[in-house]
């Protein structure tokens, strides 16, 4: 029996910035070499303990944009160059480019179910007032 030892790099990322007039927070997670990205507003500044609480909490209830092939580099890493390199990224506003597309597919998505949902609500909601009409013109036609 050979086994084969698979194994899969799965790390997240969170950005927060200001958006005005909201503060945001993108969730990154990069998993089998594939970027999912995940928005959620905040609206006023989170203090650092209130962005825990808010992962522990709803970490699972997020809605995860569809992966995009990224590209991941798995290396060892000197602690003063990912120090400077969390600096800079503090320093930089806004959020990646990979980010950006994964989000504008999830927006998309959703916009494309919530077309479709109202589609099928205003024909519905068309039938029913066609059987209604029909109803009435029956009535009408019985009572002579």
């Amino acid at each position: 029996m050979n086994k084969i030892n698979k194994s899969i790099s799965v790390s997240g990322k969170l950005t927060v910035f200001f958006e005005a007039p909201f503060w945001v927070g993108v969730f990154e997670r990069v998993s089998g070499g594939r970027l999912s990205v995940c928005k959620v507003t905040f609206g006023a500044e989170p203090k650092d303990y209130e962005i825990y609480d808010f992962i522990l909490k709803n970490y699972y209830r997020l809605r995860f944009s569809p992966a995009v092939a990224a590209d991941v580099k798995e290396v060892g890493r000197n602690p003063k160059r990912v120090q400077r390199e969390v600096r800079k990224q503090v320093q930089n506003i806004g959020i990646g480019t990979k980010s950006q597309q994964a989000l504008k597919l999830q927006q998309e998505q959703l916009k494309t179910e919530h077309k479709t949902v109202s589609r099928e609500q205003r024909e519905a909601e068309k039938q029913r007032q066609f059987e209604l009409k029909q109803q009435k013109r029956k009535e009408k036609h019985r009572g002579r």
